[in-house]
């Protein structure tokens, strides 16, 4: 993996935890909400494993948001 991709990785992860951790959520009780495997999240929040997208697609609806706003990405105006 690239020096970049990693960065990505650390930057969504903490982008996850910084959300999950504002809602006042344990990691156990947003996975509970959303039908997630603690472990996995946890492991995402880390960095230390790459996440499916349907993963990331149920942890953005946790959050009540898009995909492409939990990976922080603009959406183009076209």
């Amino acid at each position: 993996m690239k020096d970049n991709s990693i960065e990505f990785l650390i930057e969504l992860g903490n982008r996850i935890k910084t959300l999950r951790q504002s809602r006042k959520l344990t990691l156990e009780a947003f996975c509970y909400l959303n039908g997630l495997e603690p472990s996995t999240v946890m492991r995402i929040e880390k960095a230390l494993t790459t996440a499916k997208v349907t993963t990331l697609l149920k942890i953005a609806q946790g959050f009540d948001m898009s995909l492409p706003e939990l990976l922080n990405i603009p959406l183009s105006s076209q």
